[in-house]
């Protein structure tokens, strides 16, 4: 064989490998699989073990800042308003229990995802796309077109407001009921976003008058919804299900299982986060953190696997519309407290996710301003 004959043949290995990645994991386990492959290693430094092994007082599990729902229109406001405060300062993150979505909202919705991804990989593949700006996309890993190294997940992401009902066309129509359980539950979360964001705008804001015009920008805003998907792993040691990262947006309610995975760095450590039956996580992101002129910071999190159970969750992404510009409040800058953090868009953040790997908040760090 002749040197050019050799690297053709490695070059057509490399595109075969490129191929079956861009598949997914879920189309490589279900073909069988009993050794990580090579794409998602991980350098050691970046493994889930890597940190813990260096500092061997990491705690087990964090139990995060619970915030009743129910008693946020109630005598109790002002007490919930307060752990809302802490929570937005001290974590980046809090559960809230008592929220008022349904029992069978949550479940109808687990059980159709859950039966999206048992499709046949055909079937799945309709929606796979590269495109980032696409409203319905399938797809694998973290940012596939920039990522080094993958991450061992599967995604569906449906873009859902604004116009729910004009982009329910493009949804997937399998599993059956899927558009019915995913657009309910599209419908309740934002609802729940939108009690949220006035507790917390009352909380930054303290005894001001509402601001209705922003309230109104907030129902017609952004709301993107990520169904992950995690399989079983066979060397989860090796890889991450997602890198750390913090979410572009305002909030981000999560939906998990009861299998442990989601990780924040909370205290220059990482901690699992316990999961409690038919809550939901909720998360600052970078929006909210601009918003708030540094008040309320979006945290690094990031998603570890197992060998033993496959996990999914529903991350739903809320903001103010796609066209709107994210700046500090108004009301929270003056000569004490300068503005942080320059003016940003959606454009702005795709073109910023489509030229280099996401790593980090290495995003919301290009937005600061430094003095």
């Amino acid at each position: 064989m002749t040197p050019g004959m050799a690297v053709e043949n490695d070059n057509t290995v490399m595109a075969l490998e490129a191929q079956m990645y861009q598949k997914g994991v879920k189309h490589l386990c279900d073909n069988g699989l009993n050794k990580l492959p090579s794409k998602y290693v991980l350098p050691n430094s970046d493994r889930p073990d890597a940190y813990k092994s260096a500092h061997l007082d990491v705690p087990v599990a964090l139990e995060l800042p619970v915030i009743d729902f129910s008693q946020l229109y109630g005598p109790n406001r002002r007490y919930v308003l307060r752990s809302l405060t802490k929570a937005c300062e001290e974590y980046g993150f809090f559960q809230i229990i008592n929220h008022g979505i349904s029992n069978d909202v949550i479940s109808n919705m687990r059980e159709v995802c859950s039966k999206f991804f048992e499709l046949p990989y055909e079937e799945r593949a309709k929606y796979m796309s590269s495109d980032m700006h696409a409203t319905v996309r399938y797809g694998t890993s973290f940012n596939q077109n920039k990522d080094n190294v993958y991450c061992w997940r599967d995604f569906l992401k449906l873009t859902c407001n604004p116009n729910l009902h004009e982009l329910l066309s493009g949804w997937p129509s399998s599993p059956s009921g899927f558009k019915d359980s995913a657009s309910t539950y599209a419908e309740e979360t934002q609802g729940l976003f939108l009690s949220l964001v006035e507790a917390i705008l009352e909380s930054l804001a303290g005894d001001m008058e509402k601001d209705e015009n922003l309230l109104n920008e907030f129902e017609r805003g952004s709301q993107l919804m990520v169904v992950n998907c995690y399989p079983q792993c066979p060397e989860p040691e090796l890889t991450l299900g997602m890198p750390p990262h913090s979410d572009y947006g305002f909030l981000t309610l999560l939906l998990q299982d009861q299998v442990e995975g989601l990780q924040i760095h909370y205290q220059q450590k990482w901690v699992t986060v316990q999961p409690l039956p038919n809550s939901f996580v909720v998360n600052i992101g970078d929006h909210l953190e601009i918003f708030s002129n540094g008040r309320y910071k979006s945290v690094l999190h990031r998603v570890v696997v197992n060998a033993k159970k496959a996990r999914m969750s529903v991350a739903t992404l809320h903001s103010l519309p796609f066209d709107s510009t994210i700046k500090p409040w108004p009301k929270l800058v003056n000569e004490q407290n300068p503005r942080l953090y320059k003016d940003t868009d959606f454009g702005i953040f795709l073109d910023y996710i489509t030229s280099c790997e996401p790593k980090r908040k290495n995003f919301l760090d290009s937005r600061k301003i430094i003095y």
